[in-house]
């Protein structure tokens, strides 16, 4: 069933289309030169951090490099000016396949969860876009898997995060990789640091993962999706985080679900207090709602992609007609309208004869009654390299977002938003005294004449991508709003009145 207000395929009359947002490319100028590279042990992965690692209220990159080194970068762009980044000594590590950005000893500076093929390395930030390692003195087991997945909590009570790592298949079965998926797994706090490991079982060859409050009870689950190409009678996964984890069972409402699950979008499409989730795959993408039934709060969806026109299973142009591969997927307001919008990554696994080689990137631009638009190539967004992690960020800090895709064996591509006439934004950031200072599991609440908008701040998700910054909010043409946060454990905070343009911190 469609939610409230939102019309069926096929009735007579629809909404306008959205406000089309411009872009231009410059990766031939951006200054950004890591290809993630790499065969076998590298056909997933190839992801990116964005975070300020210098404290210049500019976002900065660090982008995984496979066989090659990553790459760290210094965000020198100019307010509102062309998207500009200098590579900067260190941090060159090998066999990266993702990064995610959070302050992990909530000291105020932000740190970095670096996955990789071997040891997966935690690094202590230091301020100037420095960085050491941190897991011998943070007794943190980087183990020795194919790593392809990552998510962080707060649990209740604790004053360091609980850290879940995804594995992928066993990288020494490569003349027979079926059914070797690898334990995913859970690294909780202990003391001033983490305890052993513990393996989350069964694991089914992770791609993404994300630690959410689906149920918006103050509850987070850690939901795992799982690349059905490996694993043998696997599915999608969601563990209730108790003291001993277990699994959701189809008895409790969860429902087996079979996909080459590789990237996980999360966002409050409607206000209703639940979020949707966009799960990225090999042709057949879902958008999920939540449809418990009457009276229960269960873990039951419904697929409304195709309903919502929220689909990149084919190449939307170009003659390539075989399934689409799409990796990491974000939810972000690109035309500043209010309406979250979806971009999605995608690029060939290896040449794979039965899907697409030349597979675009998808912009999906919301509309007014929930379904979704097609704009890449409309917007000047198209690319067509192959393509695996991404973003959707404000880099030069002009409140218009722009796209990053990170390429195999290419360069990554940047387009800059350089739109006009759009509607207007704020930005929300958090803080809060002592633990989780980033405030990771709050959900922001920013109310126009309009509506109601809301977002979970998590950590995880996409495709061995992450994103630390302040919170993007489109708010179209309101002249006014206001903003609320509820932080981790419940406490809601007074309303604070906002106008467009606006940069607001909410000290806890």
């Amino acid at each position: 069933m469609l939610p409230a207000g939102l019309a069926c395929a096929g009735a007579s009359a629809g909404p306008a289309d959205p406000a089309l947002p411009r872009f231009v490319e410059e990766s031939a100028t951006s200054g950004l030169t890591t290809a993630y590279q790499g065969d076998w042990q590298y056909m997933v992965g190839g992801g990116a951090a964005v975070f300020d690692c210098d404290g210049d209220d500019r976002l900065d990159l660090y982008i995984a490099g496979g066989e090659a080194p990553a790459g760290l970068y210094r965000n020198i762009s100019s307010p509102g000016g062309a998207l500009r980044f200098a590579r900067l000594p260190g941090m060159a590590e090998t066999a990266v396949t993702g990064a995610y950005p959070l302050d992990i000893d909530s000291d105020g500076l932000t740190d970095l969860a670096v996955l990789r093929v071997g040891e997966n390395l935690l690094f202590r930030g230091l301020g100037d876009c420095r960085f050491e390692k941190a897991n011998a003195d943070w007794g943190f087991d980087g183990g020795d898997a194919w790593s392809t997945a990552f998510a962080a909590t707060w649990e209740p009570g604790q004053d360091w995060p609980t850290l879940a790592i995804g594995s992928y298949i066993n990288r020494r079965e490569e003349a027979f990789p079926w059914g070797s998926c690898t334990d995913n797994w859970l690294h909780r706090p202990k003391g001033h640091g983490f305890a052993p490991p513990l393996p989350l079982a069964p694991s089914h060859c992770a791609l993404s993962m994300l630690f959410t409050d689906w149920s918006g009870n103050g509850t987070r689950d850690l939901r795992v999706s799982n690349d059905r190409e490996y694993y043998k009678g696997g599915q999608e996964q969601l563990w209730h985080m108790e003291t001993v984890p277990r699994l959701w069972t189809e008895a409790e409402g969860w429902k087996r679900l079979r996909i080459w699950g590789m990237g996980i979008a999360a966002r409050d499409l409607n206000a209703d207090g639940f979020n949707e989730y966009f799960l990225t795959s090999m042709a057949d993408n879902k958008l999920q709602v939540l449809t418990p039934p009457e009276g229960q709060l269960l873990p039951q969806y419904a697929d409304q992609a195709f309903k919502r026109g929220a689909t990149a299973h084919r190449p939307f142009t170009g003659d390539d007609l075989r399934p689409s591969t799409a990796w990491h997927a974000q939810f972000e307001d690109v035309n500043n309208d209010g309406l979250a919008d979806l971009f999605v990554v995608k690029g060939n696994v290896h040449a794979m004869p039965d899907f697409a080689a030349k597979d675009p990137n998808n912009l999906l631009l919301q509309r007014t009654d929930g379904t979704f638009l097609e704009a890449a190539d409309l917007s000047g967004a198209l690319g067509f390299a192959t393509s695996r992690g991404g973003a959707v960020a404000d880099f030069n800090k002009d409140g218009l977002l722009d796209l990053l895709a990170v390429n195999r064996w290419e360069p990554p591509q940047l387009w800059r938003n350089l739109s006009t006439g759009l509607g207007g934004y704020l930005t929300v950031a958090l803080t809060q005294a002592g633990a989780n200072r980033d405030a990771i599991g709050a959900w922001i609440e920013v109310q126009t004449e309009a509506g109601l908008q809301r977002r979970e701040i998590t950590t995880g998700g996409g495709h061995a991508s992450g994103v630390l910054s302040p919170w993007h909010f489109g708010i179209g043409a309101a002249t006014a709003a206001k903003v609320r946060v509820i932080w981790p454990d419940g406490q809601v905070s007074d309303w604070v009145q906002a106008a467009p343009g606006a940069a607001i911190t909410l000290n806890r």
